[in-house]
């Protein structure tokens, strides 16, 4: 684990994690007063800068992470050397509890995509958490059933449209969970790059890039640097629920 040059500090404060800064959706946003400020006592808040790296995949260390600001990307590379971006996630959500549970080494490596301010726990705190509050291990029990849905979702998407398709559904997904209203439309204010998205679905940097363009051209959105603002959002997610998309050369 690293932290910057403030350091890190025990959590006493019950405003720690606050309500208002994790969407209901999120595991901490889930759950009542108490129960998030015995998350919060139970660990010390860290600050990461942005493009840190939270955890390695691979690694061995077990402890957890609370996000209460910022963004990170969630990432996985294959034998082949693919890498995939399994997810991006944000205030309210946790970190590293699959191998907080079963002691395995982490499946992922996490990135700070901005600055990432967190509680962290070690396994043993979240244990006794778990143990002590019925309420945190029910809403860590719905927390697992709904990333499992996410992942089954995501494969059996895979399967039954081509690339360009999977892109449009993927920026509906972050359209919803993370655009920010603006003049223009609702932009989503995530520094991902085009690679990034490549990754998320499966298909190379040129076809994000032709995708876009084509998008672009429908006037269904602008692109800035790491930056998309979707200026149509009823007209994206038509297309998303279209059983397919094709995207000749405008």
């Amino acid at each position: 684990m690293t932290s910057d040059s403030r350091g890190d500090s025990a959590i006493t404060d019950p405003s720690a994690v606050p309500a208002d800064s994790a969407p209901f959706s999120s595991f901490l946003g889930s759950l009542s007063s108490p129960a998030r400020t015995a998350l919060s006592r139970a660990g010390t808040r860290h600050d990461y800068p942005a493009g840190a790296t939270l955890f390695h995949q691979g690694d061995p260390s077990r402890h957890v992470v609370l996000i209460e600001q910022g963004w990170v990307k969630v990432t996985s590379i294959s034998r082949q050397g693919w890498e995939a971006l399994l997810a991006i996630r944000g205030p309210g959500d946790i970190l590293g509890e699959l191998s907080a549970v079963d002691g395995r080494p982490r499946l992922a490596t996490v990135t700070g995509l901005s600055p990432i301010r967190a509680v962290v726990l070690t396994a043993e705190r979240l244990h006794r958490c778990l143990s002590d509050n019925p309420e945190v291990a029910l809403s860590l029990l719905r927390h697992l059933a709904a990333s499992l849905r996410e992942a089954d979702g995501r494969r059996v998407e895979y399967g039954s449209s081509n690339g360009d398709h999977r892109l449009v559904v993927l920026l509906v997904e972050l359209l919803d969970r993370h655009g920010v209203p603006t003049p223009e439309g609702i932009a989503l204010d995530l520094p991902l790059t085009q690679q990034d998205l490549a990754a998320s679905v499966g298909v190379s940097r040129e076809v994000v890039a032709r995708t876009l363009r084509v998008l672009r051209h429908r006037q269904v959105l602008l692109t800035r640097r790491r930056r998309i603002v979707v200026v149509q959002p009823e007209l994206l997610r038509s297309l998303a629920g279209s059983v397919s998309m094709s995207t000749p050369e405008p």
